[in-house]
């Protein structure tokens, strides 16, 4: 087996842990990353909710569900796709879970008004850096911020075509990610700059849905030249 075959059939290996999976954007990436070869755990406040979300999405063996504790004990990597409002509370208890693991974080601090969608102030910075400093003994790479859900649930839509930009201060760690995002059709990894700059990444959500309330669209983004 060639080194590109061992690289291959490591990231196929993998087992990933979506906290928050049962919304729209965790049952997204969980449906698309199961449909590229993961094995992929659910997890929810409620596990009974996170089994019933993973047989929606086509159940064993790729896909099942559990409590965000296990959920995250189980995996190797972890994605954080809780509504902010949460975001500090259940990353804040599963410190010792997330202890030693990648922890992906695509959660966007937004507003909604009359005048449509605004970044919200974090006070560290982002969402990112929040986790970082919630998950001293994790590596927090911010990624998956820019993706519609509606397109990854949507079973007429085989390629999601954008690049997912990736964010973080541990070289290996977004290479990893990257490199996931990768593994579904349509979709790049590209690394986006240290974690530090994900305050922006994640505002700039509030423009894309501008964007898609103005022209009925889903829009993602493109890097040109890389």
């Amino acid at each position: 087996m060639t080194a590109a075959q061992d690289t291959a059939t490591a990231l196929t290996d993998l087992v990933i842990g979506i906290l928050g999976g049962t919304g729209e954007q965790g049952k997204g990436l969980a449906r698309r990353l199961a449909m590229a070869g993961f094995t992929v755990i659910i997890g929810s406040r409620d596990a009974g909710r996170a089994a019933a979300a993973a047989a929606e999405l086509g159940g064993p063996p790729s896909l099942s569900g559990a409590a965000n504790e296990q959920a995250a004990a189980r995996s190797d990597v972890v994605i954080a796709a809780m509504p902010w409002d949460g975001h500090l509370e259940l990353l804040s208890g599963l410190a010792g879970a997330l202890a030693g693991k990648v922890l992906i974080d695509c959660v966007n601090p937004l507003g909604f008004d009359e005048r449509g969608a605004f970044a919200l102030q974090v006070a560290e910075g982002s969402a990112a850096q929040q986790a970082a400093l919630i998950l001293p003994d994790s590596q927090v790479v911010g990624a998956f911020h820019h993706v519609s859900a509606t397109l990854l649930l949507d079973p007429g839509v085989h390629r999601i075509e954008l690049d997912v930009l990736v964010l973080g201060d541990n070289r290996a760690a977004t290479d990893l990610v990257a490199a996931i995002a990768s593994r579904i059709p349509g979709m790049r990894g590209v690394y986006g700059g240290r974690l530090r700059n994900c305050g922006q990444i994640e505002a700039l959500t509030a423009n894309l849905v501008s964007i898609n309330r103005r022209y009925k669209a889903h829009a993602g983004l493109r890097i040109t030249d890389v």
